[in-house]
């Protein structure tokens, strides 16, 4: 990675005085989780089966539609929040963390910070082992955002 130019303060802001072009590895990550949450409605909304843990969704509904419909529902509204957050940090990457802006590295990691230690909330409140029913996703996503992040930090600590 090429150095940092050097950052300017203008109204308050600390940039740097020269776009940053380089792709970044959060730019893949964010296309990622898009493409993933978009793909997760597709399936919610095509009526296709897919698991609820382990056990397929039309066994769970057992013929009931309304809780078929509730759960691909579900599905559909989290996949949603996925695709917004995953709009909302790409517009992030792309434009206030590549232009250099230091309080945007720290909204990236409060932002995929939030999403794991929720998704980790389902460890202690509804017993799902580490890694299961969803945490493995969730521990991947922040692993390859902070492995990104920390690549970068030392945009932190840039002469100011």
């Amino acid at each position: 990675m090429a150095p940092l130019p050097e950052r300017k303060n203008e109204g308050g802001r600390h940039v740097l005085e020269a776009p940053n072009d380089e792709l970044d590895p959060a730019d893949g990550g964010g296309a990622l989780i898009l493409v993933g949450s978009l793909g997760s409605a597709g399936l919610a909304y095509s009526r296709g089966e897919y698991p609820i843990g382990t056990v397929p969704l039309t066994e769970v509904a057992a013929g009931r539609e309304g809780v078929a419909t509730a759960l691909r529902a579900i599905r559909g509204t989290s996949a949603a929040y996925a695709a917004g957050y995953a709009v909302l940090f790409l517009f992030v990457v792309v434009g206030p963390y590549r232009r250099g802006d230091v309080w945007a590295w720290w909204a990236i990691l409060a932002g995929v910070l939030t999403v794991v230690l929720t998704s980790l909330g389902r460890v202690p409140f509804l017993g799902i082992s580490l890694g299961g029913g969803g945490t493995g996703p969730a521990l991947v996503q922040a692993g390859v955002v902070v492995l990104a992040l920390l690549l970068d930090v030392k945009r932190l600590g840039a002469k100011r």
